[in-house]
């Protein structure tokens, strides 16, 4: 996908750091939701499984056992300038 084609996807919330230039830390984007327990989707490193997790459950997958869980890749286009 070139750059001229990728549409920025909007969320409907309407305050989006990409769009607004608001500072935000990770924590706050990644649990915001219902009083700051908002679900996070990881990928199992064994068997591949999408995994749902809040902020107090245990690291480890539903379906395998496994603890190795990677954080899935962003949606959003991600561009660094290089000099």
């Amino acid at each position: 996908m070139s750059r001229e084609e990728y549409q920025v996807p909007n969320t409907g919330s309407g305050n989006s750091p990409a769009i607004g230039g608001g500072s935000f830390n990770a924590t706050q984007r990644d649990f915001a939701g219902e009083s700051g327990g908002g679900i996070i989707y990881y990928i199992c490193g064994d068997c591949a499984v999408r995994v749902p997790l809040e902020r107090d459950t245990p690291i480890r997958c539903q379906k395998c056992g496994a603890r190795v869980l990677y954080k899935e890749r962003t949606k959003r286009m991600v561009q660094f300038e290089a000099r």
